[in-house]
């Protein structure tokens, strides 16, 4: 992403819960989504191990703060001044109570030292060719210099 803050280029943040796992406990609960949502399991089947560690951080600080998961994972995106939306389900009302926690710079820092970033998935043939890295800066230079 610093491609893009350099450049003025706003992110969209999409699936900012990462399709609910930041919203409880590590597979302790399970939904029709996460039983039925095979996209979903794709997605995240090769990062399993590192997601679960963020998963595991993330749960850390309800405890100490008294805000739900999904608030503070929304809280966190939403630290960066690179994000100007999340798109974000409107079943629950945890998106607009995100904007009230201020996770400190050690809470920030705890969160991201356990994420490992992830392939680019859903949206480039370079998918299945395995040549998707880098490609969310060539898509931002894309972008700004279309020409190219």
């Amino acid at each position: 992403m610093p491609p893009c803050q350099a450049e003025g280029i706003a992110i969209l943040s999409w699936n900012p819960l990462a399709r609910g796992r930041l919203a409880r406990r590590w597979q302790t609960e399970s939904t029709k989504r996460f039983e039925t949502d095979q996209f979903g399991k794709t997605m995240y089947s090769k990062t399993e191990e590192a997601d679960r560690k963020v998963v595991d951080r993330l749960g850390e600080l309800p405890e100490k703060r008294g805000v739900p998961r999904a608030q503070l994972a929304l809280a966190w995106m939403l630290s960066k001044p690179f994000v100007t939306s999340p798109i974000v389900g409107a079943a629950k009302p945890d998106a607009v109570a995100a904007l009230s926690p201020r996770l400190t710079p050690e809470e920030i820092a705890s969160l991201e030292e356990a994420y490992t970033p992830h392939p680019v998935l859903g949206f480039s043939s370079a998918e299945s060719t395995g040549q998707n890295e880098n490609i969310e800066v060539k898509f931002a230079l894309l972008l700004l210099h279309p020409e190219r």
